[in-house]
């Protein structure tokens, strides 16, 4: 499991900073994703994990979908209010050369051409919904102007994920958030600018051995810091048996009966965490007949 912290200012500005090194490498390893897509998918869950953990409600989720059209297609992050999260990318096995400075080639790979969506689900009803089109591609710039055109915060967010180059699946990932809350007064801000301008990448300070802490106190140097909390995040799904049988059940139920392969079972994988659940012509037997009852009390 990674480490998150979030911290406080006495002037009253936030700031997170995760540790999401296993995280993504968990992900890597389930979705087979190339070096540029385990970039993307990397920085987007580590930014999902950072925004779950500002959500103030325990069951609430954070979705967040990108899409710019580049080869990746669409990449999806998906946290809860604990920084535990999940997700997908449509292309993983995207290859991209390099870019001139030896860098891989995010902002490509996701492209320019589209929309950043985010979905805030408190559990009450419908959900947030914001949009916002894309800056770069390259995900933490985008998401930092998200929350300067969707929400007007002032945000500064860093991601990164590091691998190395002789082999992939070596990595280093981490992320910060940092916002400036109404009332913060214009020296403040200043001096916070000042030292963002300064900060070294984040895969840089992990790499140099730095701790999430040490991270935060350069971020906030010249400021009184408090830790409010601090907590371990992981890649975590919530698929299950169940959840595959109530998405079934919105099916016809002649489609219901011919999911059944010639042994009588229908498999269901999961696009998050590839675990794959089995079916057999039973269940599916049962599951018709419940939703042709519910078809005909309906008429």
């Amino acid at each position: 499991m990674d480490r998150m912290i979030r911290c406080i200012t006495s002037d009253g500005s936030i700031m997170a900073a995760a540790d999401s090194t296993y995280l993504v490498a968990t992900a890597q390893q389930i979705h087979g994703t190339s070096p540029v897509a385990t970039a993307a998918l990397g920085r987007l869950l580590t930014g999902a994990s950072l925004m779950g953990s500002m959500l103030k409600k325990e069951d609430a989720s954070l979705t967040l979908k990108i899409n710019g059209g580049g080869p990746l297609g669409t990449v999806i992050a998906i946290a809860d209010s604990h920084g535990n999260c999940r997700g997908c990318v449509d292309n993983p096995a995207v290859e991209l050369p390099l870019k001139p400075n030896g860098k891989l080639d995010v902002g490509t790979a996701v492209g320019a051409n589209g929309i950043l969506g985010v979905i805030r689900d408190f559990g009450e009803g419908s959900p947030y919904i914001g949009h916002v089109e894309i800056k770069s591609g390259e995900i933490a710039e985008d998401l930092t102007n998200y929350y300067a055109v969707s929400e007007q915060i002032p945000t500064v967010c860093a991601l990164g994920v590091l691998l190395d180059k002789g082999d992939s699946r070596r990595l280093l990932a981490g992320g910060m958030l940092i916002q400036v809350l109404p009332g913060t007064d214009q020296a403040a801000i200043d001096r916070l600018e000042r030292n963002v301008s300064g900060l070294k990448p984040v895969t840089t300070m992990l790499a140099a051995g730095m701790s999430i802490e040490e991270m935060c106190k350069t971020a906030l140097e010249g400021f009184e810091m408090e830790i409010l909390d601090e907590f371990q995040i992981g890649y975590v799904c919530n698929c299950s048996k169940e959840r595959v049988l109530r998405a079934i059940s919105t099916l016809k139920p002649e489609d219901i009966l011919s999911l059944a392969d010639e042994k009588g079972f229908a498999e269901a994988k999961c696009q998050y965490c590839g675990h794959t659940y089995q079916l057999s012509e039973q269940e599916l037997k049962e599951l018709a007949e419940k939703k042709a009852s519910k078809i005909i009390r309906g008429k």
